[in-house]
Protein backbone atom coordinates (compact mmCIF):
# COMPACT_ATOMS: atom_id res chain seq x y z
CA UNK A 1 0.00 0.00 0.00
CA UNK A 2 1.29 3.33 -1.15
CA UNK A 3 2.52 5.12 1.96
CA UNK A 4 0.70 8.88 0.50
CA UNK A 5 -2.47 7.42 1.80
CA UNK A 6 -3.80 7.41 5.04
CA UNK A 7 -5.12 4.92 6.46
CA UNK A 8 -8.87 4.49 7.13
CA UNK A 9 -8.15 1.05 9.45
CA UNK A 10 -4.86 0.45 11.03
CA UNK A 11 -3.95 -2.96 13.37
CA UNK A 12 -1.23 -3.49 14.91
CA UNK A 13 -0.22 -6.71 16.93
CA UNK A 14 -3.40 -7.85 17.30
CA UNK A 15 -3.97 -10.79 19.36
CA UNK A 16 -6.32 -12.58 20.94
CA UNK A 17 -6.58 -15.94 23.24
CA UNK A 18 -9.90 -17.41 24.50
CA UNK A 19 -9.55 -19.13 28.12
CA UNK A 20 -11.07 -22.83 27.20
CA UNK A 21 -9.97 -24.26 30.41
CA UNK A 22 -11.90 -26.87 32.69
CA UNK A 23 -13.87 -25.60 35.02
CA UNK A 24 -11.38 -24.66 38.64
CA UNK A 25 -12.51 -27.83 40.54
CA UNK A 26 -11.73 -29.84 37.42
CA UNK A 27 -7.91 -28.10 36.95
CA UNK A 28 -7.16 -28.81 40.93
CA UNK A 29 -7.93 -31.85 40.95
CA UNK A 30 -6.52 -33.24 37.76
CA UNK A 31 -3.53 -30.96 38.53
CA UNK A 32 -3.85 -28.77 35.41
CA UNK A 33 -3.16 -25.45 34.50
CA UNK A 34 -5.58 -22.99 32.12
CA UNK A 35 -5.89 -23.94 28.87
CA UNK A 36 -5.58 -21.01 26.46
CA UNK A 37 -7.38 -21.05 22.86
CA UNK A 38 -4.78 -18.63 19.94
CA UNK A 39 -7.31 -17.49 17.59
CA UNK A 40 -5.64 -14.20 16.30
CA UNK A 41 -1.99 -13.86 16.82
CA UNK A 42 0.03 -10.59 16.27
CA UNK A 43 -1.69 -9.11 12.79
CA UNK A 44 -0.58 -6.24 11.24
CA UNK A 45 -2.62 -4.42 8.36
CA UNK A 46 -3.89 -1.07 6.83
CA UNK A 47 -6.60 -0.28 4.66
CA UNK A 48 -6.47 2.61 2.78
CA UNK A 49 -9.56 5.01 2.45
CA UNK A 50 -12.12 3.98 -0.33
CA UNK A 51 -10.36 0.55 -0.57
CA UNK A 52 -11.61 -2.87 -0.23
CA UNK A 53 -8.97 -5.19 1.91
CA UNK A 54 -9.97 -9.09 1.25
CA UNK A 55 -8.68 -11.41 4.47
CA UNK A 56 -9.02 -15.15 3.24
CA UNK A 57 -8.51 -18.81 5.26
CA UNK A 58 -9.33 -22.08 5.68
CA UNK A 59 -12.37 -22.27 8.14
CA UNK A 60 -11.14 -21.67 11.63
CA UNK A 61 -7.68 -19.32 10.88
CA UNK A 62 -8.94 -16.48 12.52
CA UNK A 63 -10.78 -14.47 10.22
CA UNK A 64 -14.25 -13.71 11.66
CA UNK A 65 -12.52 -13.24 14.95
CA UNK A 66 -10.37 -10.02 13.33
CA UNK A 67 -13.85 -8.21 12.57
CA UNK A 68 -14.95 -9.08 15.47
CA UNK A 69 -12.37 -7.28 17.12
CA UNK A 70 -11.73 -4.37 14.57
CA UNK A 71 -16.04 -3.21 15.81
CA UNK A 72 -14.74 -4.81 19.93
CA UNK A 73 -17.74 -7.16 19.50
CA UNK A 74 -14.29 -8.69 21.24
CA UNK A 75 -11.92 -7.08 23.65
CA UNK A 76 -8.03 -7.81 22.16
CA UNK A 77 -5.47 -9.34 24.58
CA UNK A 78 -2.96 -7.59 22.86
CA UNK A 79 -2.42 -4.64 20.14
CA UNK A 80 -4.36 -1.60 18.48
CA UNK A 81 -7.03 -0.91 15.95
CA UNK A 82 -7.17 1.99 14.85
CA UNK A 83 -9.71 4.09 12.86
CA UNK A 84 -8.81 7.56 11.02
CA UNK A 85 -6.41 7.70 13.81
CA UNK A 86 -8.41 7.24 16.92
CA UNK A 87 -7.19 3.89 19.10
CA UNK A 88 -10.41 2.47 19.89
CA UNK A 89 -9.10 0.37 22.88
CA UNK A 90 -8.78 3.61 24.42
CA UNK A 91 -12.34 4.74 24.22
CA UNK A 92 -13.81 3.08 27.61
CA UNK A 93 -17.08 4.57 27.86
CA UNK A 94 -20.25 4.53 25.63
CA UNK A 95 -20.56 8.13 24.57
CA UNK A 96 -16.65 7.72 23.78
CA UNK A 97 -17.27 5.29 21.38
CA UNK A 98 -20.88 6.18 20.05
CA UNK A 99 -19.25 8.85 17.13
CA UNK A 100 -17.15 5.20 16.01
CA UNK A 101 -19.88 2.82 16.00
CA UNK A 102 -21.72 5.43 13.60
CA UNK A 103 -18.51 5.52 11.50
CA UNK A 104 -18.09 1.61 11.03
CA UNK A 105 -21.08 -1.08 10.42
CA UNK A 106 -21.01 -4.86 10.54
CA UNK A 107 -22.85 -6.77 7.65
CA UNK A 108 -23.29 -10.38 9.23
CA UNK A 109 -22.65 -13.85 7.13
CA UNK A 110 -26.60 -15.23 7.72
CA UNK A 111 -29.50 -12.85 6.83
CA UNK A 112 -31.31 -15.31 7.98
CA UNK A 113 -30.30 -14.57 11.69
CA UNK A 114 -28.94 -11.17 11.39
CA UNK A 115 -32.62 -9.69 11.01
CA UNK A 116 -35.17 -9.85 13.51
CA UNK A 117 -38.08 -11.29 12.12
CA UNK A 118 -40.80 -10.04 14.73
CA UNK A 119 -39.74 -6.44 12.76
CA UNK A 120 -41.00 -4.63 10.15
CA UNK A 121 -38.32 -4.15 7.56
CA UNK A 122 -38.57 -0.60 7.98
CA UNK A 123 -38.28 -0.54 11.25
CA UNK A 124 -35.11 -2.23 11.46
CA UNK A 125 -33.41 0.09 9.00
CA UNK A 126 -34.73 2.92 11.07
CA UNK A 127 -32.96 1.03 13.97
CA UNK A 128 -29.99 3.34 13.76
CA UNK A 129 -31.45 6.17 12.52
CA UNK A 130 -33.11 6.26 15.93
CA UNK A 131 -29.93 4.98 17.85
CA UNK A 132 -27.94 7.59 16.94
CA UNK A 133 -30.27 9.96 16.84
CA UNK A 134 -28.91 10.97 13.34
CA UNK A 135 -33.24 11.94 12.39
CA UNK A 136 -36.23 13.01 14.65
CA UNK A 137 -38.46 13.87 12.77
CA UNK A 138 -41.04 10.35 11.71
CA UNK A 139 -41.31 11.96 8.29
CA UNK A 140 -37.76 12.92 7.79
CA UNK A 141 -37.46 8.72 9.05
CA UNK A 142 -39.06 6.99 6.70
CA UNK A 143 -38.47 9.46 3.51
CA UNK A 144 -34.82 8.24 4.45
CA UNK A 145 -35.91 4.69 4.72
CA UNK A 146 -37.20 4.87 1.95
CA UNK A 147 -34.46 6.18 0.16
CA UNK A 148 -31.82 3.25 1.95
CA UNK A 149 -34.24 0.51 0.40
CA UNK A 150 -33.78 2.01 -3.04
CA UNK A 151 -30.22 2.58 -3.02
CA UNK A 152 -30.00 -1.39 -2.62
CA UNK A 153 -32.35 -2.17 -5.63
CA UNK A 154 -35.76 -3.01 -3.18
CA UNK A 155 -38.94 -0.56 -3.43
CA UNK A 156 -40.22 1.44 0.11
CA UNK A 157 -43.38 -0.94 -0.11
CA UNK A 158 -40.97 -3.53 0.84
CA UNK A 159 -40.46 -1.41 4.18
CA UNK A 160 -44.13 -2.69 5.56
CA UNK A 161 -42.82 -6.78 4.88
CA UNK A 162 -41.36 -8.90 7.55
CA UNK A 163 -37.75 -10.30 6.55
CA UNK A 164 -39.53 -13.98 6.24
CA UNK A 165 -41.21 -12.68 2.94
CA UNK A 166 -37.87 -11.91 1.35
CA UNK A 167 -35.60 -13.96 -0.53
CA UNK A 168 -31.87 -14.87 0.48
CA UNK A 169 -30.19 -12.36 -1.43
CA UNK A 170 -33.51 -9.72 -0.61
CA UNK A 171 -32.83 -10.13 3.37
CA UNK A 172 -29.06 -9.23 2.62
CA UNK A 173 -29.87 -5.87 0.88
CA UNK A 174 -31.90 -5.13 3.65
CA UNK A 175 -28.75 -5.73 6.03
CA UNK A 176 -27.15 -3.41 3.56
CA UNK A 177 -29.08 -0.82 3.99
CA UNK A 178 -29.51 -1.10 7.95
CA UNK A 179 -25.89 -1.03 7.67
CA UNK A 180 -25.90 2.11 5.46
CA UNK A 181 -28.45 4.10 7.35
CA UNK A 182 -26.05 5.65 10.01
CA UNK A 183 -24.31 6.83 7.13
CA UNK A 184 -20.88 4.81 7.65
CA UNK A 185 -17.63 5.25 6.38
CA UNK A 186 -16.11 1.96 7.11
CA UNK A 187 -18.22 -1.08 6.34
CA UNK A 188 -16.49 -4.71 8.25
CA UNK A 189 -18.33 -7.88 5.83
CA UNK A 190 -18.00 -10.99 7.76
CA UNK A 191 -18.76 -13.53 4.79
CA UNK A 192 -21.43 -11.51 3.37
CA UNK A 193 -22.58 -13.84 0.85
CA UNK A 194 -21.43 -16.94 1.76
CA UNK A 195 -24.87 -18.51 2.25
CA UNK A 196 -26.47 -17.31 -1.05
CA UNK A 197 -26.43 -18.82 -4.42
CA UNK A 198 -23.63 -17.86 -7.02
CA UNK A 199 -26.10 -16.14 -9.20
CA UNK A 200 -27.21 -13.85 -5.71
CA UNK A 201 -23.51 -13.49 -4.88
CA UNK A 202 -22.91 -11.56 -8.19
CA UNK A 203 -25.87 -9.61 -7.64
CA UNK A 204 -24.44 -8.56 -4.09
CA UNK A 205 -21.28 -8.03 -5.22
CA UNK A 206 -21.87 -5.90 -7.16
CA UNK A 207 -23.84 -3.52 -5.44
CA UNK A 208 -21.38 -3.56 -2.86
CA UNK A 209 -18.97 -2.18 -5.78
CA UNK A 210 -21.66 0.19 -7.21
CA UNK A 211 -21.68 1.80 -2.79
CA UNK A 212 -18.48 1.81 -2.87
CA UNK A 213 -17.77 4.11 -6.13
CA UNK A 214 -21.13 6.41 -4.94
CA UNK A 215 -20.27 6.68 -1.32
CA UNK A 216 -16.37 6.42 -1.18
CA UNK A 217 -16.96 3.48 1.83
CA UNK A 218 -13.98 1.40 2.86
CA UNK A 219 -14.42 -2.29 3.34
CA UNK A 220 -12.74 -4.83 5.11
CA UNK A 221 -14.18 -8.28 3.68
CA UNK A 222 -13.91 -11.75 5.07
CA UNK A 223 -14.07 -14.40 3.38
CA UNK A 224 -13.31 -18.46 2.53
CA UNK A 225 -14.11 -17.77 -1.40
CA UNK A 226 -10.95 -16.67 -3.34
CA UNK A 227 -13.34 -15.78 -6.76
CA UNK A 228 -15.08 -13.40 -4.14
CA UNK A 229 -12.20 -12.07 -3.04
CA UNK A 230 -10.48 -11.66 -6.10
CA UNK A 231 -13.50 -10.13 -7.76
CA UNK A 232 -14.03 -7.38 -4.97
CA UNK A 233 -10.26 -6.84 -3.37
CA UNK A 234 -7.71 -3.48 -3.99
CA UNK A 235 -5.56 -6.16 -1.32
CA UNK A 236 -5.55 -9.56 0.22
CA UNK A 237 -4.32 -10.60 3.24
CA UNK A 238 -4.00 -14.98 3.46
CA UNK A 239 -4.31 -16.02 7.45
CA UNK A 240 -3.64 -19.22 8.58
CA UNK A 241 -3.79 -20.55 12.36
CA UNK A 242 -4.39 -16.77 13.42
CA UNK A 243 -1.64 -15.33 11.83
CA UNK A 244 -1.12 -13.24 8.92
CA UNK A 245 1.65 -15.23 6.37
CA UNK A 246 1.26 -12.61 3.45
CA UNK A 247 -0.88 -9.49 2.02
CA UNK A 248 -0.50 -7.88 -1.25
CA UNK A 249 -2.47 -6.15 -3.74
CA UNK A 250 -5.06 -8.57 -5.27
CA UNK A 251 -2.97 -9.00 -9.22
CA UNK A 252 -0.47 -9.35 -7.69
CA UNK A 253 -1.00 -12.39 -4.89
CA UNK A 254 -3.27 -14.25 -7.73
CA UNK A 255 -0.38 -13.87 -9.91
CA UNK A 256 2.78 -14.83 -8.27
CA UNK A 257 1.86 -16.09 -4.97
CA UNK A 258 5.02 -16.48 -3.06
CA UNK A 259 3.75 -18.36 0.92
CA UNK A 260 3.00 -22.20 -0.19
CA UNK A 261 0.23 -21.80 1.93
CA UNK A 262 -1.51 -19.24 -0.65
CA UNK A 263 -0.39 -21.31 -3.52
CA UNK A 264 -1.89 -24.21 -2.15
CA UNK A 265 -5.65 -22.06 -1.77
CA UNK A 266 -4.66 -20.95 -5.31
CA UNK A 267 -4.05 -24.47 -6.05
CA UNK A 268 -7.28 -25.62 -5.13
CA UNK A 269 -9.02 -23.55 -7.30
CA UNK A 270 -10.22 -25.39 -10.60
CA UNK A 271 -7.04 -24.20 -14.19
CA UNK A 272 -10.45 -23.43 -16.72
CA UNK A 273 -7.68 -22.12 -18.80
CA UNK A 274 -5.50 -25.79 -18.90
CA UNK A 275 -2.66 -23.89 -18.43
CA UNK A 276 -0.68 -26.98 -17.78
CA UNK A 277 0.80 -24.93 -14.58
CA UNK A 278 2.32 -27.55 -11.90
CA UNK A 279 0.51 -27.61 -8.58
CA UNK A 280 2.33 -28.89 -5.48
CA UNK A 281 -0.79 -30.94 -3.49
CA UNK A 282 -0.28 -29.95 0.25
CA UNK A 283 -1.71 -33.28 2.49
CA UNK A 284 -2.80 -32.58 6.05
CA UNK A 285 -4.95 -30.67 8.52
CA UNK A 286 -4.92 -27.47 10.29
CA UNK A 287 -3.60 -28.66 13.34
CA UNK A 288 -5.44 -26.81 16.81
CA UNK A 289 -5.16 -23.00 17.73
CA UNK A 290 -4.54 -24.29 21.24
CA UNK A 291 -1.67 -26.32 20.73
CA UNK A 292 -0.01 -24.96 17.48
CA UNK A 293 3.16 -26.18 16.15
CA UNK A 294 6.45 -24.89 17.29
CA UNK A 295 8.17 -22.30 14.84
CA UNK A 296 6.06 -21.41 11.46
CA UNK A 297 2.72 -23.28 12.33
CA UNK A 298 2.16 -24.38 8.33
CA UNK A 299 5.63 -26.51 8.77
CA UNK A 300 3.67 -29.66 9.22
CA UNK A 301 1.53 -29.25 5.68
CA UNK A 302 4.61 -27.30 3.49
CA UNK A 303 7.01 -29.13 1.23
CA UNK A 304 9.04 -26.87 1.48
CA UNK A 305 9.75 -27.05 5.40
CA UNK A 306 13.29 -27.43 6.45
CA UNK A 307 14.91 -27.66 10.92
CA UNK A 308 14.60 -23.97 10.80
CA UNK A 309 11.08 -23.62 10.18
CA UNK A 310 10.20 -26.40 12.93
CA UNK A 311 11.72 -24.20 15.48
CA UNK A 312 12.07 -20.53 14.54
CA UNK A 313 8.61 -18.21 13.73
CA UNK A 314 9.14 -16.59 10.33
CA UNK A 315 9.15 -12.74 10.60
CA UNK A 316 7.17 -10.67 7.95
CA UNK A 317 9.45 -9.75 5.13
CA UNK A 318 8.58 -7.14 2.35
CA UNK A 319 8.39 -8.18 -0.86
CA UNK A 320 7.75 -6.12 -4.37
CA UNK A 321 4.00 -5.90 -3.52
CA UNK A 322 3.17 -6.45 0.06
CA UNK A 323 4.36 -8.68 2.57
CA UNK A 324 5.17 -12.11 3.48
CA UNK A 325 5.87 -14.47 6.47
CA UNK A 326 8.47 -17.61 4.73
CA UNK A 327 12.06 -19.46 5.30
CA UNK A 328 11.56 -20.61 2.40
CA UNK A 329 10.91 -17.62 0.21
CA UNK A 330 13.68 -15.75 2.48
CA UNK A 331 16.08 -18.13 1.68
CA UNK A 332 14.87 -18.07 -1.93
CA UNK A 333 14.65 -21.56 -2.26
CA UNK A 334 10.66 -21.71 -3.15
CA UNK A 335 9.63 -21.31 -6.45
CA UNK A 336 6.84 -18.87 -7.49
CA UNK A 337 4.19 -20.62 -9.44
CA UNK A 338 2.42 -18.80 -11.84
Amino acid sequence: MSENQAPMLEVRGLTKHFDVSPPLLNRVLNGTGKISLKAVENVDFKIPKGKTFGLVGESGCGKSTVARLVVRLYEPTAGSVNLEGIDLGGLNSREAMEPMRRKMQMIFQDPYASLNPRWRVAEIIAEPIRTHRLLSDEKEIKKRVAELLMQVSLSPADGLKFPHEFSGGQRQRISIARALASNPEFLICDEPTSALDVSVQAQILNLMKKLQRDLGLTYLFISHDLAVVYHISDFVGVMYLGRLVEWADTKSLFNQPKHPYTQMLLDAIPDLKFSGRPRTPVAGEVPSPITPPPGCSFHPRCPYATARCKTELPLPIASQSGQVACHAVEEQRLSITK
